[in-house]
């Protein structure tokens, strides 16, 4: 077994924290790793934006009580500059920050509302194949009546990148339905090098956003351009959909948890039992129960109410039908 350990890649953690919500959040990621990983021998790099003319107010960590617990935590705070997104779309954060991480070492990226319950340092990744979450629903594109569909729409921008589209198709599926296509949650992606899979994946969000195909014509892409983009990242990179090694990662090692109302809905006993593990100390409660849905839902009960209206054997197919029953309730928090 330790000879086992012994030959894993070691690997960075990269989380990205804020002022605001994320930096509560990090508290939470950063807890839950040392928790349930305790022999993770990375390094974990909380990325923090810069101010600078993309932000019409700090970004940058603003609670001093969140930074010092993070230090003890472990995690080491790397500022990055926004030159191409900032406040009109933070979700680029993601994809500007990997520019100011070390260079030519392996990373994997989590998304900062993720919770880790277990031993992350045990999971396979190859780095050299980057692949990313399929915790997704169809969300994007949206097929028009009269417009472009989905076969149509993804190959216009596998062709604007020189890219191959017909290898990136699971042919399990049938033409026009969307898990056909290559399409991720953003919430966690990898790869040996976190300097050139940025550089990608800025390069071609950037172009799908100040010159999309015309096929792109009515769509959105606020919120969705990381997800647009970050498969042809990862196709041009020699990756794909994620093999069966990886089944921990949105399963029994971590858990993308999105909103507090909706863990309790429908997460697992072992999720929501180290999320209230973790925010048990002392040192860690005084901090994060200045976060209103922290404060709420783990410390004041409202977790348990949410918890108790769901079966989580049985829990309804769309996301939107359990958002729609907490809000009945008056649970719903962000």
């Amino acid at each position: 077994m330790a000879q086992a350990r012994a030959d894993r890649t070691e690997f960075n953690i990269v989380i990205v924290a804020q002022n605001g919500r994320l930096q509560y959040e990090a508290v939470l990621f950063a807890a839950s790793l040392r928790a349930s990983d305790p022999g993770f021998a990375g390094r974990l790099l909380v990325a923090e934006p810069q101010p600078g003319p993309l932000w019409d107010r700090d970004p940058r960590i603003g609670d001093p009580g969140v930074r010092d617990l993070l230090g003890g935590l472990g995690a080491e705070i790397v500022p990055f500059e926004c030159r191409a997104f900032g406040a009109a779309y933070p979700q680029g954060n993601k994809i500007e920050a990997l520019a100011a991480l070390p260079e030519c070492e392996p990373f994997v990226f989590f998304d900062t509302d993720t919770l880790v319950t277990g031993a992350l340092s045990g999971v396979p990744f190859g780095f050299d194949r980057p692949a990313a979450s399929m915790r997704r629903e169809g969300t994007w594109p949206e097929i028009a009546l009269y417009g472009p569909g989905y076969t149509a729409t993804w190959r216009a921008l596998y062709d604007r990148f020189g890219l191959d589209f017909e290898s990136s198709l699971d042919l399990s599926h049938p033409d026009e339905y969307w898990q056909r296509y290559l399409y991720f949650n953003a919430g966690w992606f990898f790869f040996r090098c976190p300097r050139a899979f940025g550089r990608r994946f800025l390069d071609y969000a950037t172009a799908i956003r100040d010159d999309p195909p015309p096929e792109l014509v009515c769509q959105s892409l606020d919120p969705w351009l990381d997800q647009v983009a970050l498969p042809l990242a990862i196709h041009s990179l020699g990756g794909g959909r994620p093999g069966p090694e990886l089944c921990g990662l949105d399963g029994e090692v971590t858990c993308h948890w999105r909103t507090l109302p909706l863990l309790y809905a429908r997460e697992s006993d072992r999720v929501v039992a180290v999320l209230e593990d973790i925010c048990a100390p002392n040192r860690v409660k005084k901090v994060i129960k200045a976060h209103e849905p922290i404060k709420r839902f783990v410390y004041q009960g409202k977790g348990a109410r949410a918890r108790a209206l769901f079966d989580r054997a049985a829990l309804p197919r769309r996301e939107q039908a359990i958002r729609n029953r907490l809000k009945k309730h008056n649970l719903w928090m962000r």
